[in-house]
């Protein structure tokens, strides 16, 4: 019978590659999880400016809207205007994956001005 031959100009090459890809995995894995968090930082930040939208439809001030809006998204600022018998606030973040990139967030909602 005969023996196996072992190659051994191929022994190590499994770790080699794995220490050239798992820079890339962990990168990857860093910029999914911090799009994701992007995401939901977005998803916060419309019912922000759907309930200051509501806010100053009912007559509160533009402070209470831009307050209300900052406490639900730390660092976020909202802007405030009429449209016809609409009113209408649009918050504004930057949102941070990791060091790497700064994404602007924003979101846009309209009331009906003097409704309940």
């Amino acid at each position: 019978m005969p023996r196996a031959v072992r190659l051994g100009s191929e022994r190590g090459s499994v770790a080699a590659e794995l220490a050239l890809a798992l820079p890339a995995v962990v990168l990857t894995l860093i910029l999914g999880a911090g799009a994701l968090g992007a995401a939901s930082r977005q998803v916060v930040l419309q019912d922000a400016a759907a309930d200051a939208a509501r806010l100053l439809g009912r007559g509160e001030s533009t402070g209470a809207a831009a307050q209300l809006v900052s406490a639900a998204v730390p660092g976020a600022a909202a802007t405030s205007g009429a449209a016809g018998e609409m009113v209408c606030v649009t918050a504004r973040v930057d949102a941070s994956i990791g060091n790497l990139l700064r994404i602007p967030l924003s979101a846009s909602s309209c009331a009906l001005a003097g409704g309940l």
